[in-house]
């Protein structure tokens, strides 16, 4: 069984919840896990999760944001799928954050611009996840930033890499590339008040973290 965890994304100086981050886990042995196969997830499966979930939700928020890997991403079959979902969902936004597994090597970043504009024709928006931690330095998600919404900067992806020490000069740098391509910076990750004052110094807005609430069943 399937359930999608929430998570809150507030606008930090209108004081508002603009939207949730949708998290998808699995229920096994007792235990609510992170599934070891997001490919393995049926595309209907998800859609209709998607789709009830947001629809609890509906008047509270204007976007929903969730995770496909680059294999999902370009499978017609979830594309048709959410496209569906959007206009059932609408106004309320969906937000589809682009992320990178071991299993898309064969992907090229051509097929994942293809597919951009497909999204875009049937309103749902893409964020780049995870930017300047991994392999999602400057120069491999370039070529993306005209075609998308958002991208999203994940503190905890520093510490975890041992570069906590970089996280001021990295949110300058990857805000003004957000300010340049007109997109929405959206910081995660934030979890002590010294992380939240800092993002108030650099008068960044839209944030996420266990700071402002972990994640947990919508119901």
């Amino acid at each position: 069984m399937y359930r999608y965890f929430i998570q809150p994304q507030l606008n930090k100086f209108t004081k508002s919840l603009f939207g949730y981050e949708f998290l998808i886990r699995k229920f096994d042995d007792q235990h609510w896990i992170l599934p070891e196969d997001f490919n393995a997830i049926l595309v209907d499966v998800q859609a209709v999760l998607l789709q009830q979930t947001a629809g609890k939700l509906a008047l509270k928020i204007s976007s929903v944001s969730f995770n496909l890997n680059r294999t999902q991403f370009i499978n017609p079959e979830m594309a048709d799928a959410l496209a569906k979902v959007q206009l059932a969902l609408y106004p309320v936004r969906l937000i589809v954050e682009v992320t990178e597994e071991p299993t898309d090597k064969g992907i090229s970043k051509a097929q994942v611009a293809a597919e951009v504009s497909y999204y875009d024709q049937h309103g749902i928006q893409i964020s780049l996840d995870d930017v300047g931690s991994g392999n999602n330095t400057l120069a491999n998600v370039e070529s993306f930033l005209p075609l998308v919404h958002e991208i999203k900067f994940a503190m905890q992806n520093f510490r975890r890499e041992g570069r906590a020490a970089e996280i001021p000069e990295q949110l300058v740098h990857w805000q003004k590339i957000a300010d340049q391509y007109k997109l929405r910076f959206v910081v995660e990750g934030i979890e002590t008040i010294e992380d939240d004052q800092l993002l108030d110094r650099l008068e960044i807005p839209y944030r996420q973290g266990y700071y402002y609430g972990k994640p947990h069943l919508s119901d």
